[in-house]
């Protein structure tokens, strides 16, 4: 059933532009000089290899996904498989990560523009950019998601749209010579592999907040899985393409500071080159956007099931949002990025979010058995083989996870089940331990 008080009136292909526009951000921006600089030409191999192990945990959202059309996720699903308790720490951590997310993005922003408006990298037109644009963003989704899902799928396009120009121009002018020698022979070590494995796979993240919202999709059990797997198809191709590009017309790629950028002055001059910067804004902007979009539905549910004030869980009677779970997220993540903060607590989002993964994949073993015989739920192949290699995935990048990083989300935890004794009665006084 639906969430209280919410509408049906997210399609099936505005879902999928949700899900595009939420994991293609300003990291593909990056990306292409960051993956060369500590792989070289391997680094072609490793971004699909990285979609391809994405894959597997997308794959397990999936299947969760096509079990219920409650809002929550990665908390819903953990909290049924495994109780209130590791439910509540599940989706405290996904709370955290888009949090933080929202703050480094708006931030990041600013960063972006400073490319053409050098002024915006301080003062009052950095706070200017930061508040326009998290408060645009919040005003969009206490209006509904329906406007908050055609900002999200414009957006998604017109990010996509620099990218697949700078493939198609760029392909005309790929180079016959090889690559830059310092990249050919650029040393792998097991912390450099450790490092980049982090770097690419943690470029495709942001899917698992798709399901957030699954209470206004119109058939979240059957759209969801279709929206997922149809961006994991889609990020894919497009961070092999843009690296195959970059790889064979920079020399310089992995020195670069703005690559793409470079790339598409050397071969196409600056029209295409302000446009890649542009793009990269836009790209900002758009992650941004799904992130106060679906950072609350998790606020929503949590509150929903008694953790912190029951305001938090209102919905309004004319726009059928969350709009007290809106305003309060974006208001802490305009404290944090004006603040500066937020680049502690983006530290949690590698840890935090191999959490969540964990307890999607744990989830989705238990669910199977449970939920697996229903019409719409949908089957992976291998029985339990793709969510027991999808733990070993996430289990192999938290070793990777630097000590910091580890202590910073041990921390996070405790203080999760300190938040945890104090819940009040569920809404409806039931209890979903």
């Amino acid at each position: 059933m639906p969430a209280p008080g919410t509408l049906r009136a997210v399609s099936r292909w505005q879902i999928v532009g949700l899900s595009i526009n939420d994991v293609i951000g300003s990291g593909i921006y990056l990306l292409p000089a960051a993956a060369a600089a500590l792989l070289g030409p391997a680094s072609l191999w490793a971004v699909l290899l990285a979609g391809l192990a994405v894959s597997l945990l997308v794959l397990c959202y999936a299947q969760a996904a096509s079990y219920f059309d409650q809002p929550g996720g990665g908390y819903l699903y953990a909290r049924e498989a495994f109780g209130a308790f590791i439910g509540f720490e599940v989706g405290w951590m996904l709370l955290l990560t888009r949090i933080a997310t929202a703050a480094a993005l708006s931030n990041g922003l600013a960063a972006a523009v400073a490319h053409f408006w050098p002024a915006a990298t301080s003062g009052a037109p950095r706070v200017a950019i930061i508040t326009g644009s998290l408060g645009l963003l919040v005003a969009i989704n206490v209006i509904g998601v329906r406007a908050a899902a055609r900002t999200g799928v414009f957006l998604a396009i017109a990010k996509l749209l620099p990218l697949l120009l700078f493939v198609v121009i760029g392909a005309l002018h790929i180079s016959t010579q090889p690559v830059d020698a310092a990249l050919a022979h650029a040393p792998l070590s097991p912390k450099t592999l450790g490092e980049a494995a982090l770097l690419l796979l943690f470029a495709y993240a942001g899917f698992e907040n798709l399901p957030a919202a699954a209470g206004e999709y119109r058939n979240p059990r059957r759209d969801v899985p279709f929206a997922l797997l149809t961006m994991i198809v889609t990020v894919t191709l497009v961070y092999v393409s843009v690296q195959w590009v970059a790889l064979n017309t920079l020399p310089n790629l992995a020195t670069s500071p703005t690559p793409l950028a470079e790339a598409a002055a050397r071969f196409s001059g600056t029209g295409l080159a302000l446009l890649m910067t542009i793009g990269a804004s836009v790209s900002i902007l758009g992650t941004s956007s799904n992130t106060v979009m679906l950072a609350p539905r998790y606020l929503l549910a949590l509150a929903n099931d008694g953790y912190g004030p029951r305001a938090l869980a209102a919905i309004h009677p004319r726009f059928h949002t969350p709009v007290v779970a809106i305003l309060v997220l974006g208001a802490i993540a305009l404290a944090l990025a004006l603040s500066g903060s937020f680049v502690q607590l983006a530290l949690l989002s590698v840890v935090s979010r191999l959490c969540t993964y964990l307890g999607t994949a744990g989830a989705v073993l238990v669910l199977r058995t449970r939920h697996g015989d229903r019409a719409e739920a949908l089957r992976l192949p291998g029985g339990a083989l793709i969510p027991v290699a999808a733990i070993v995935l996430a289990l192999g990048l938290l070793a990777s996870a630097s000590a910091v990083n580890l202590l910073a989300a041990v921390v996070a935890l405790l203080l999760g089940a300190v938040i945890y004794r104090f819940r009040r009665q569920p809404a409806g006084g039931h209890d979903r331990a």
